[in-house]
């Protein structure tokens, strides 16, 4: 059963397609991006000692690497990552949207971020010839009840600087997406599609050939201020903080950058931080259009979001490969990685019993009251260890799109904090 077939007619128009069997259900998404090998290093492979380690090998915390060592290259910076190869999770796992900033409160955090990020990630994507579509997105209004949450949508994205916005009525949908059919609809030309992975991929080969060092399969399990004795190196405590890993390994360095996504919460605890916010995760699934009704959507087409949930609802989105999705809905997953429906994990599944009940409805931090976070947050801690750890503890969509300009952000905070 897929509910959100339910919710198509809403978004604009195109139920009859649905019943036409016009879908199939995704098996996922394939990026067919190779892994890079573990290389580069500022030290020789045999030394297990560096200025800062960066825990987590999805697109934020390789952008966070990339703009660390290319600020301080004179420092020894090091990405450890706990899979085989990098970006398999939520950078391997999104929709490929490139944001343009619309939805967002003015001045918060995502806003800001998202119209950089959006500007930078089309900037790096020209420079190194990544591919990439500008195919815009419509905004539709097909009741007369969502004209004003329309208007007032546009209103913000005006407010938080989005570019080419514009609002249009009937024809000006159809000459844009000759499918779909609306009241009003906003158009947003700056959006755009690619390759998240690819992307993350190639922040990864900037970082090692500037002299970075990736770590794959490398499980943090602890993160801790190093006994002195448990040195005899002559580096002795210029590296106090001990990485661990799953296999009884450890890594010495003098600060920590933890990006963990999904285990950001799990990490943060690693280094006595506050476990909250507390990740609870929700997998979204997504339909896909079949190739002969591809011909039916050209851009991005989303519904104008209900306030009642915190979501921007089931809309079309256009892959690079010339597929069409129709999605996401959002269930609660039994797994933090869970991308199958009956994948399982009991300690996930008991956090969120125990500790939050049935609050959320999709991948998103929650606080102590099980109220969503709905903007990044940044968090160092206290004490001795805290004060040489910076967490990235609540990075939903868009991170990806804004993960050059959160790169940015961490970078400042680094150096201030860490006295770079």
């Amino acid at each position: 059963m897929w509910p959100t077939l339910r919710y198509v007619g809403g978004v604009c128009g195109l139920a009859r397609y649905c019943e036409a069997g016009g879908f199939l259900r995704a098996s996922g998404p394939a990026s067919g991006v190779p892994g890079l090998l573990c290389g580069g290093g500022r030290r020789s492979s045999s030394t297990s000692s560096f200025d800062i380690v960066i825990v987590g090998g999805g697109i934020v915390g390789l952008a966070s690497a990339r703009t660390l060592i290319l600020k301080h290259p004179g420092l020894s910076i090091s990405v450890v990552e706990k899979e085989k190869d990098l970006a398999l999770h939520q950078t391997g796992h999104n929709s490929g949207v490139i944001h343009s900033g619309i939805y967002y409160k003015p001045e918060s955090l995502k806003a800001k971020l998202c119209v950089e990020g959006a500007a930078l990630i089309y900037e790096y994507c020209n420079l190194k010839g990544i591919p990439y579509r500008q195919c815009g997105k419509l905004i539709v209004a097909v009741e007369q009840e969502e004209i004003p949450r329309l208007q007032a949508l546009y209103e913000r994205g005006l407010q938080n600087g989005v570019q080419g916005l514009r609002l249009i009525q009937q024809e000006d949908i159809k000459k844009k997406e000759p499918y779909c059919r609306g009241l009003m609809a906003i158009d947003c030309p700056y959006t755009g599609i690619v390759n998240y992975q690819q992307v993350a991929l190639s922040f990864a080969q900037d970082f090692q050939e500037a002299g970075g060092s990736i770590l794959k399969d490398f499980e943090v399990k602890g993160i801790e201020i190093a006994k002195e004795n448990s040195s005899r190196s002559k580096d002795g405590m210029n590296y106090p903080i001990a990485v661990k890993n799953s296999k009884g390994k450890e890594i010495r360095c003098r600060y920590v950058v933890t990006c963990a996504g999904l285990y950001s919460d799990r990490i943060s605890e690693l280094s006595g931080c506050n476990p909250d916010p507390q990740i609870v995760p929700f997998r979204g699934d997504y339909l896909v259009l079949k190739p002969e009704k591809g011909y039916l959507v050209k851009g991005n087409i989303y519904p104008v979001p209900d306030s009642r949930f915190p979501f921007l609802g089931v809309h079309f989105t256009p892959r690079l490969d010339g597929t069409i999705w129709l999605g996401p809905n959002a269930v609660l997953a039994f797994k933090r990685e869970g991308y199958k429906p009956f994948d399982f994990d009991a300690r996930d599944v008991m956090e969120v019993i125990l500790k939050r009940g049935p609050a959320g409805v999709r991948a998103q931090a929650l606080d102590r009251d099980g109220n969503l976070v709905e903007d990044f947050v940044f968090d160092g801690g206290t004490g001795e260890i805290g004060d040489r750890v910076l967490h990235v503890r609540n990075a939903p969509s868009p991170a990806a799109t804004s993960s050059l300009a959160i790169s940015r952000m961490i970078a400042e905070e680094a150096q201030q904090r860490f006295k770079l």
